[in-house]
């Protein structure tokens, strides 16, 4: 069942341990069959290196397994719960990527401070608010996806595809799992270089709206130049 979507979440996530966003079994990606409302996600805990696509766990948007004989990764309830309220989104990855992921811990949104950022990001990538005593000792992996939800209340998801969960990590989204895990990586990038930013400069207000709207609408949107047509 889903057999090219599993292929394709297992490249997803082995693109991440060749991009270096991983160590050891950190990190997890989905993916998500709109027709069957079905998700295809990593088993938990099973080193990367080992990993074949039937290893990766079928569930519905309920949690249930459908197919699959290893446990499903531990963040899979966040996964689902992007899926029902982002519609537009197929593929989920979640990473503890090391500047992202100091980021996330600072409790600091990363600025848009060049057009780097830009060509992917349509402004800061938040940062949610802490989690309460009660989301961490009750559902906490519901709650997760929930504090992400909430910080989209304003924002567009396709126009922001990441957000850092604050004192854990950051979690991107994309059209495919090959599109997520892309820009995971960007996004881990984007974060290297604006800690370098505000190392050099502590004072610096970032890109500006004029700039900001220049990069990332020649990218994305009905009028993008960039690339090839077709």
């Amino acid at each position: 069942m889903l057999n090219d979507l599993r292929a394709q979440v297992l490249d997803a996530n082995l693109e991440l341990v060749r991009r270096g966003l991983v160590l050891y079994t950190f990190g997890n990606v989905s993916g998500i069959d709109r027709q069957t409302g079905y998700v295809v996600i990593k088993p938990s805990g099973i080193p990367y290196e080992s990993m074949q696509a039937e290893h990766m766990v079928i569930t519905d948007l309920d949690g249930n397994i459908v197919e699959g004989n290893l446990r499903p990764s531990s963040d899979l309830a966040t996964h689902l719960l992007l899926y029902r309220e982002f519609p537009s989104i197929g593929g989920v990855v979640h990473t503890h990527s090391e500047y992202a992921t100091a980021w996330a811990q600072a409790g600091r949104s990363i600025p848009a401070y060049g057009t780097t950022h830009a060509d992917y990001f349509y402004g800061p990538v938040p940062v949610t608010d802490e989690l309460t005593l009660d989301d961490i000792g009750s559902d906490y992996v519901h709650n997760t996806g929930l504090a992400i939800v909430r910080c989209f209340r304003n924002l567009n998801p396709d126009a922001v595809p990441a957000v850092l969960v604050a004192g854990h990590a950051p979690f991107c989204w994309g059209k495919t799992p090959a599109d997520a895990a892309h820009n995971a990586v960007v996004l881990e990038s984007v974060a290297r270089m604006a800690f370098y930013t505000a190392t050099l400069n502590p004072e610096c207000k970032g890109v500006s709206q004029a700039l900001l709207d220049r990069h990332y609408f020649r990218k994305h949107g009905a009028h993008a130049t960039y690339g090839q047509k077709g």
